[in-house]
């Protein structure tokens, strides 16, 4: 089938997909490249993010590690030179203490069981369990690594995840007008919030949480509503 942007897209289908001039497209979550053609492997809504990266939108719950996705995760164990990590996916991550900036044999990072971190993942497939790093391409981390302490970390559905780091979401912004706070999220469907109490952290997990079925021109009213109630208490 020629399946455009917006499309519902079942496993088996074969979608053709527009050339991209001067490059190869990138095919995200849900899609794979078969010979010369692309197939659909789960069910959902074929999307088209930014970059030509193309990919099928569904609403599961389970996150299936992909190559090159920033994660959220706490740390499990610590074996030899490898920590474990817990992204919400089928197996725990692993992450060297070398994957950090600066690190080095004799100065090893300090990172403790229960810490959360944001990491890139280095490797992932259905052969080999997942592999963090939290450095660029240049040793530098800039927003990866471990995060401070202080934070609350939960977990929301993928969709959400999705709709609330696209350009076009109003959601983290609007929240910024009204109150301070800091905010990780990760593709696995975690995300990691700070603020100066623990109500307005509730506040803005509640924000998060109620977006899902909220269009762009709603989310302003609705986060106006949270902080009414939350100074009226």
């Amino acid at each position: 089938m020629n399946a455009s942007e917006g499309d519902v897209v079942v496993p088996g289908d074969v979608v053709q997909l527009p050339a991209k001039s001067g490059g190869k497209l990138i095919l995200g979550p849900g899609l794979m490249k078969v010979r010369e053609e692309v197939h659909v492997t789960k069910c959902g809504v074929l999307r088209k993010g930014g970059n030509h990266i193309y990919y099928v939108d569904s609403r599961q719950k389970k996150y299936v590690p992909a190559k090159g996705e920033c994660v959220l995760g706490v740390v499990t164990n610590a074996r030899g030179e490898m920590f474990r990590v817990d992204i919400g996916s089928s197996d725990e991550a692993s992450v060297s203490y070398l994957a950090f900036e600066n690190a080095t044999k004799k100065n090893r990072p300090l990172i403790n069981v229960g810490d959360v971190i944001f990491g890139k993942l280095l490797v992932a497939s259905k052969d080999m369990e997942p592999e963090l790093v939290c450095v660029d391409s240049h040793g530098k981390k800039g927003r990866l690594g471990v995060l401070p302490e202080g934070g609350f970390l939960f977990s929301c559905s993928l969709n959400l995840v999705r709709k609330i780091l696209k350009p076009t979401c109003p959601l983290l912004e609007t929240l910024g007008k009204e109150l301070a706070y800091e905010v990780v999220v990760g593709m696995n469907g975690m995300v990691w919030v700070r603020t100066n109490s623990v109500r307005e952290t509730i506040l803005v997990c509640n924000a998060i949480l109620n977006m899902e079925t909220l269009e762009n021109h709603q989310i302003e009213h609705a986060v106006q509503e949270l902080v009414y109630q939350l100074s009226s208490c």
